[in-house]
């Protein structure tokens, strides 16, 4: 039986995603989804959005990507926004590209990426949703960027389909420890900070079987956990009155 793998942010830590997926031996029929965030931050972002677009059966678009995109329009450099991208980690996207033709393509593709792909029983979205909002007043504000107002709020937003979101490395919310999943009502988070110097934890989950693989990019340590062990329920805010969009981490 083909399996559904779903795969956090990589941030431009390509090795880490190569010895990740070696350890999991994808079968040919299994299918590869992206949660967003290819780029940025990591050295080699150029060769994980061309193995993405080779390889994946889908990706949704990361707030970084937005940044890129929002960085070029029309053919012209937004200077504001341009400086607002390399400032979050695009300056490693640029050094990470050999030429300015290939990144201008890889640009295009990436304007392609929806911001969420609906697959029955899991729903997949870089940041989350405003949970006030219906799904057709939802735009690229709330589904890359969105954080406290989704991830605090007590009900879920779908009766039958499990949201899968990346974007708020799971240890920064409460009660969740470093390389633990994130959960609340209706939701899991699989951004456990690949990036980030106190992590290095790159995730796939296999909901249908509730099988976690993990490999921690600068240790090449890896391991396969329960669903019950990896994942942790985030602790309640002790205000939720105001959930406010919150800006890129």
């Amino acid at each position: 039986m083909s399996r559904r793998l779903f795969i956090g942010d990589v941030h431009g830590h390509y090795d880490g995603l190569m010895s990740l997926l070696d350890a999991i031996a994808p079968a040919a029929d299994d299918q590869l989804y992206f949660v967003g965030d290819l780029i940025d931050r990591g050295a080699q972002s150029a060769d994980v959005v061309d193995f993405v677009r080779r390889y994946a059966t889908g990706c949704v678009r990361g707030n970084h990507e937005q940044l890129l995109m929002e960085a070029f329009v029309d053919g012209e450099v937004h200077m504001p926004r341009l400086q607002g991208w390399l400032h979050s980690g695009g300056q490693m996207t640029l050094s990470s590209y050999r030429t300015t033709e290939q990144m201008l393509e890889d640009l295009e593709w990436i304007r392609t990426l929806p911001l969420y792909i609906d697959l029955e029983t899991v729903w997949l979205v870089h940041a989350g949703v405003d949970p006030n909002r219906s799904l057709e007043q939802q735009s690229s504000r709330e589904m890359c960027w969105i954080r406290d107002s989704f991830h605090y709020h007590p009900q879920p937003y779908f009766d039958d389909k499990l949201i899968i979101t990346g974007h708020t490395m799971t240890f920064t919310l409460p009660g969740v420890a470093i390389g633990q999943i994130a959960q609340g009502p209706g939701w899991i988070d699989i951004d456990t900070g690949a990036y980030h110097p106190r992590s290095g934890w790159l995730t796939a989950v296999d909901p249908d079987n509730q099988q976690v693989y993990q490999i921690n990019v600068y240790e090449s340590r890896y391991r396969c956990r329960s669903w019950s062990d990896a994942i942790t329920w985030v602790a309640p805010k002790r205000s939720q009155r105001f959930w406010p969009l919150a800006l890129a981490m």
